[in-house]
C-alpha cells in the first residue's frame, strides 16, 4: 500500500477522532493488517499496537482542541480515568501474547454486539429528551466500576474504548457532538499506557513496511496515518461542521458497519 494512501485513509482517521470519538481505532486496525500482512501472525498484534499510537496522539491533540465547557462535564472523574488507563495496561500485555485468531474475531464480535445493540436498544438513535439531557447534566454516565473491563477490552482490540463510551455518553441524553468529544479524552487515558506496553514488548517480527518497528509499533505506517489526521483533527475542532444529531448518529452505525465488513473479508 503506497504512502499517499496511508495518508489519505489518516484523513478518514482525523474524521472519526472529531466527529465520532473513536481515535482511528476503527480505521487504523483493518488497514494496518493489510498494510503488515509480511508480519505473519504477528500482524494483528501489529495492527492493534500501531492503533494505539495513532490513537493516543490523536486523541490528545482532539483533547486539546475541544472547548473548555466541554471538558468540565469530565470533573469527578479521575478515579474512572485511573482504571481506563489501567484497563489499558492490562488489556496491552494480553494483547502482546494473544493469537491473532483472537484479536481478529473479537473485534469481528466486538463490532457485531455494538451494532446490534445500538440498532435494537432504544436511546441511541432516537433524539434526546429534555429529561434525559438533565440527566447529563447532573451526573456522567460512565461509573468508574466500568474503567477497568472497557479499557482492557479496548486496548487488545485497539479500538480506544469509544465504541463503548460513546453509546453511555448517548444514552444519558447528551448530543452526538459532545459524546463524541468527550470519548476523546477517555479514548487517551486507555491508549496512552497501553501505548507504552507496546512500545516495550515486541514479536520480534518485520512488519514488511522498510521501517523498523519499536517494539509492536509499525512507526512508519503510524507516522503516515497521523501525518493525515492531526491537520483535520486540528482543523475540525476549530471549526466543528454542523450536522443534524440523527444523521450524526446514523453516521455512527455506517461507519461501525463498514469497519466490520473490512475485517471480514480480511480474514486470518
Amino acid at each position: 500500500m503506497s504512502a499517499l494512501v496511508l495518508v489519505v485513509i489518516g484523513v478518514l482517521t482525523g474524521l472519526t477522532t472529531v466527529l465520532f470519538g473513536f481515535g482511528g481505532g476503527f480505521v487504523t486496525v483493518p488497514v494496518i493488517i493489510w498494510v503488515d500482512a509480511a508480519a505473519g501472525t504477528a500482524a494483528a498484534t501489529v495492527a492493534v499496537a500501531t492503533s494505539s499510537l495513532v490513537m493516543v496522539t490523536g486523541a490528545v491533540v482532539a483533547t486539546a482542541a475541544t472547548p473548555r465547557p466541554v471538558l468540565r462535564r469530565l470533573r469527578g472523574t479521575a478515579p474512572l480515568l485511573l482504571l481506563l488507563g489501567a484497563g489499558g495496561s492490562c488489556g496491552a500485555f494480553a494483547a502482546a501474547f494473544a493469537p491473532a485468531v483472537l484479536i481478529h474475531w473479537g473485534f469481528v464480535a466486538y463490532l457485531t454486539v455494538t451494532v446490534v445493540d445500538v440498532l435494537a436498544r432504544p436511546g441511541f438513535l432516537r433524539p434526546e429528551t429534555a429529561a434525559d439531557a438533565a440527566a447529563g447534566h447532573r451526573s456522567f454516565a460512565i461509573p468508574a466500576a466500568l474503567g477497568m473491563p472497557i479499557g482492557a477490552v479496548a486496548s487488545l482490540l485497539g479500538v480506544g474504548g469509544s465504541v463503548m463510551t460513546v453509546p453511555l455518553l448517548r444514552r444519558s441524553g447528551l448530543p452526538m457532538g459532545t459524546a463524541a468529544a468527550l470519548a476523546n479524552p477517555l479514548t487517551a487515558a486507555i491508549s496512552a499506557p497501553a501505548c507504552v506496553v507496546f512500545l516495550t514488548t515486541t514479536h520480534g517480527t518485520d512488519t514488511g513496511t522498510g521501517v523498523p518497528a519499536v517494539g509492536s509499533v509499525d512507526l512508519g505506517a503510524a507516522g503516515l496515518l497521523l501525518l493525515g489526521a492531526l491537520p483535520v483533527v486540528v482543523l475540525l475542532r476549530r471549526r466543528p461542521p454542523r450536522i443534524a444529531d440523527h444523521l450524526h448518529a446514523w453516521g455512527y452505525v455506517a461507519l461501525l458497519g463498514l469497519a466490520l465488513t473490512a475485517m471480514l473479508v480480511r480474514t486470518p
